[in-house]
């Protein structure tokens, strides 16, 4: 170091003597040098910048010190600690005014010498970038600069997800070995190349790998051989892989994080040992911790750069159980992979915390292990507002109080896909709000589609897109301001327009298409925070929504947390109509109020892109499906906005009884119908699928299972046939002058019991009826009860013991059956909870997620009964329905299918309306 640092010293001297610093404005060579210690980020951050350099018309020299011509530029790149950058410093006349903190940088140039000195490596790949950029801009290197810049946000990272848009064969969701065959793009240099060097010009330090159990691709334990999932050659082939995107990534600043969930086990060691994959509600056995502990053990010891992202839930149950496993296995394992690597620095874990206690996790984590990152999602699995609150910012706060750095989740996105997203403004303000409402010091950014078709977009087009090409303005911009979101607005958006006129040569016109981005941009968060079931996954918004899923939301089990964190205060459309019936004032953002500002946002929308269209010189094809996108947001808007005038009449007439709420609504349903056929016709020849997640977890508006119900066109006969059942129901009250509702089919409905061996619990059965008592050890009675489960033999169990130690059913059935079980609303403690794909992916793995008859059982003192039915096949069969009271309501022949319908016991009028349109 002493003899490199003697060379620099000598060469600052022989450019003073030789008059550098009196420049030829002609001369165009640029000399790049770096300081005595070039790692491979500040070599790479060098290569980015002279690229730039080039690109403008700068050549570059290798020249010898002794040879070094009057009249070039001269930058000198490297950490502000190290002495040859200090020398420069001094010998340039340019040391830094003040130091940078982590990953910052400071630029000074003047008089044709530069310095780029960075608070460490990263800093000065920064650095390079950030001149690199104001080459690409100007065309050319300043003639004087000093400027200083550090992130706010300690991780800035996006994520891919290695997995499918539909399960594999005998396999359950999240369960995807690394292989050529189903993931050829994994083993895709060049590509993966591209995609770092995307994160790495927008700053981005993290790389997160979503994988269900990535262990059995990625190493072999000498405890468990079998364990792997994949032939050999794929295995050597995978740490080849693996090594090289760790290797690449670390060049360019980027840490590499792999998630997994818990517990997760390998195929074939599941099946060695007769064991689930998955099983949520399983104990933790020493075989099972053994093999995992031993996993992470030898993936921390093989792969010693790679951090853990830990997702405790879904595929485990119950608080003590996340404490017990991530205090028990997790962190030992990678103190394990530490202590056979000689290590003694404790890496980041990141505990994300969904379907989990994490304060709870937290607090018995954080003495063993205190190098402890967080991560919650930001809007759930959608993007709704910039305005967070309730209890979902609570627990950000709490983890931001708990964790080195916590880190705001943009999951899924199931609101947005698969339109384009650029509204800039609102992604600056949700970035705000992680600081301020959340404590977040760190950003995890999913793709704005099509997650789980990675790396494609569901535009039909040959060759299909890529997201990071379609999608660039929204990583650009979410990246933007995790690194400093507090940009002047009124800059940004010339920022913005000055970046979208090179894209599409459209000279001046950027701003219309940067306002188009914007005016489009609000209309899928407002429609779903107002009128949404959930902002999970389960539901794709641009597909819309039936006129059932409006007026009684709660019988497909809205997200409580979609309206009390994920939105402005404000009125659901049930609230709203009980309001203006009783002449109360409203609340806040309301039904109406979001109707008319989502249709003014579309049409805003379609006359800029319009205003746009005629300046186009460039990617002509891109515009073209940009215009179209517009032209779907806004139908998509007027159709929510029809139909949600239609749901607030028929909400009316619930309360009035009067044929007239009913006949003003018809209009309304009509033109919603209108406005989704003409989305239909605009996505037809323009987008494959809608949601990317093509399972039988996708229920709202209906269900997606088998790859069905993704399209437009597949959707616009259920709502054409929700429209004629309509006219139909209101042609024969107008016909039977009635005043209430009248001939619902599904109160006809009788489920048919089926026969099976029953081999525990050993129990009494009973008919469901009125006067039954269903509990062993209460007094407590059925009050009322849906026809439907009358001729079911219903097993009557012990309330306290289904509480403490849950309940299992062992049977033997000689035919496909359905076991009929109740679950009491509200998800009070003590109370089994229903089954749930918000929080569990296998929430219907026997068909159980959606509820059969609403409010079909009244016990009193106890919540209303939802019923959910679970599938099995012939043969011997166990279902563990976990801790909680529930009712085990019997058999039923498991080809009868149940029109999911309300029964309405213990509901309020308005809350049974469906009939009208089912």
């Amino acid at each position: 170091m002493m003899k490199h640092f003697l060379f620099l010293t000598i060469l600052f001297s022989h450019w003073a003597m030789q008059g550098i610093s009196s420049p030829l404005s002609h001369d165009k060579t640029v000399l790049l040098l770096t300081g005595s210690r070039p790692s491979p980020r500040i070599t790479y951050g060098r290569e980015q910048l002279g690229k730039a350099l080039e690109a403008a018309g700068y050549r570059l020299t290798n020249v010898e010190w002794r040879s070094a011509p009057p009249g070039i530029h001269i930058i000198m790149i490297g950490t502000g600690d190290d002495p040859s950058i200090q020398q420069a410093g001094r010998q340039f006349k340019l040391s830094p005014a003040k130091t940078p903190g982590r990953e910052g940088f400071a630029i000074r140039v003047k008089d044709r010498r530069a310095l780029i000195a960075g608070a460490d490596a990263s800093g000065a790949l920064y650095g390079c970038l950030e001149l690199a950029e104001r080459v690409r801009s100007s065309g050319a290197l300043p003639e004087q600069l000093s400027f200083t810049d550090q992130p706010e946000m300690v991780l800035r990272g996006a994520c891919v997800g290695i997995q499918k848009t539909a399960y594999l064969p005998g396999r359950h969701v999240y369960e995807y070995p690394y292989t050529p065959q189903e993931f050829p793009w994994l083993y895709d240099k060049q590509q993966w190349i591209q995609y770092l060097d995307m994160l790495a010009a927008n700053r981005m330090n993290s790389l997160y790998l979503w994988n269900g159990h990535p262990f059995a691709s990625l190493v072999r334990l000498k405890e468990y051989p079998y364990a792997v999932e994949v032939d050999s050659a794929t295995f050597r082939r995978n740490e080849e892989m693996y090594r090289f995107l760790t290797e690449e990534a670390d060049r360019r600043g980027i840490w590499v994080i792999q998630m997994f969930y818990n517990i997760i086990l390998s195929k074939p060691f599941a099946e060695k040992h007769g064991l689930a994959t998955q099983d949520r509600r399983r104990p933790i056995t020493p075989l099972i911790a053994d093999y995992t502990r031993k996993s992470i053990a030898a993936f921390v010891a093989k792969y010693p750069n790679v951090g853990l992202l830990v997702t405790l839930g879904e595929a485990m149950e119950g608080d003590g159980m996340d404490v017990e496993w991530f205090t028990n296995t997790i962190i030992p394992g990678v103190k394990d992979g530490l202590q056979a690597l000689g290590k003694k620095d404790l890496p980041p874990i990141v505990l994300r915390g969904h379907d989990t206690n994490p304060q709870q996790v937290m607090a018995a984590a954080r003495p063993l292990y205190p190098n402890l990152y967080t991560m919650n999602k930001y809007n759930g699995e959608a993007l709704t507002t910039y305005t967070p609150r309730g209890p979902w910012a609570a627990m950000h706060r709490d983890l931001s109080r708990l964790a080195a750095a916590h880190i705001d989740n943009v999951h899924i996105l199931a609101n947005l896909e698969p339109f384009r997203y650029g509204a800039t403004a609102f992604i600056q303000k949700c970035v705000q709000a992680m600081h301020t409402i959340h404590g977040a010091n760190g950003l995890h950014l999913y793709p704005e589609s099509s997650y789980w078709d990675w790396p494609y977009t569901a535009d039909k087009a040959t060759p299909r897109l890529r997201q990071t090409d379609r999608d660039r303005l929204w990583y650009m911009a979410w990246a933007r301001y995790a690194w400093n979101c507090h940009r002047p607005r009124q800059e940004e958006d010339r920022y913005w327009s000055r970046l979208l006129d090179a894209q599409f040569g459209s000279k001046g016109a950027g701003k219309d298409i940067l306002e188009a981005y914007e005016q489009a941009g609000e209309i899928a968060p407002k429609l779903l925070r107002r009128f949404g079931i959930t902002n999970g996954n389960r539901q794709t918004l641009t597909l819309g929504m039936t006129m059932p899923q409006l007026i009684n939301p709660d019988k497909y089990r809205v997200w409580p947390e979609l309206y009390n964190s994920d939105g402005p205060e404000g009125e659901t459309l049930l609230t709203y109509a009980a309001k203006e019936w009783q002449q109360r004032p409203h609340t806040g953002e309301t039904p109406v109020q979001i109707a008319e500002e989502v249709t003014r946002h579309g049409e805003l929308a379609v006359a800029a892109i319009e205003r746009a269209a005629p300046a186009g010189r460039q990617a002509e094809a891109e515009f073209a499906r940009l215009r179209n996108d517009m032209h779907c947001y806004r139908a998509l808007a007027r159709c929510f906005a029809a139909k949600a005038q239609a749901a607030l009449l028929v909400l009316r007439y619930g309360y009035s009884q009067e044929l007239q709420d009913l006949e003003k609504a018809l209009p309304y349903l009509q033109q919603s119908v209108a406005h989704y056929r003409e989305l239909a016709n605009l996505t037809k020849d323009t987008y494959l699928y809608a949601n990317s997640m093509q399972t039988g977890q996708r229920k709202v508006p209906v269900s997606g299972s088998g790859g069905h119900n993704k399209t437009w066109t597949e959707l616009l006969p259920f709502y054409e046939a929700e429209l004629h059942t309509f006219r139909q129901r209101l042609d024969s009250l107008k016909q039977a002058d009635h005043r209430g509702p009248n001939g619902q089919p599904a109160r006809q409905l009788r489920l048919q019991p089926a026969e099976v061996a029953l081999q525990s619990p050993n129990g009494d059965h009973y008919q469901p009826a009125t006067g039954q008592q269903p509990f062993t050890d209460t007094t407590l009675q059925v009050q009322a009860i849906a026809p439907a489960l009358q001729p079911l033999q219903a097993l009557r169990g012990s309330l306290q013991q289904q509480r403490s130690a849950g309940t299992t059913l062992r049977f033997h059935a000689s035919r496909p059956v359905k076991v009929v079980v109740g679950f009491f609303k509200g998800g009070h403690k003590g109370y089994l909870q229903e089954p749930d794909l918000e929080t569990d992916a296998g929430a219907d793995n026997y068909g159980q997620a959606t509820v059969r008859i609403a409010n079909a059982l009244i016990i009193k003192g106890l919540p209303p009964v939802n019923i959910h039915t679970y599938y099995f096949d012939a043969g011997q069969h166990t279902l563990a329905l976990g801790k909680g009271a529930c009712l085990i309501l019997g058999f039923m022949d498991g080809r009868q299918e149940i029109p999911a319908y309300d029964a309405g016991l213990g509901a309020a009028g308005a809350q049974k309306l469906d009939w009208l349109f089912e």
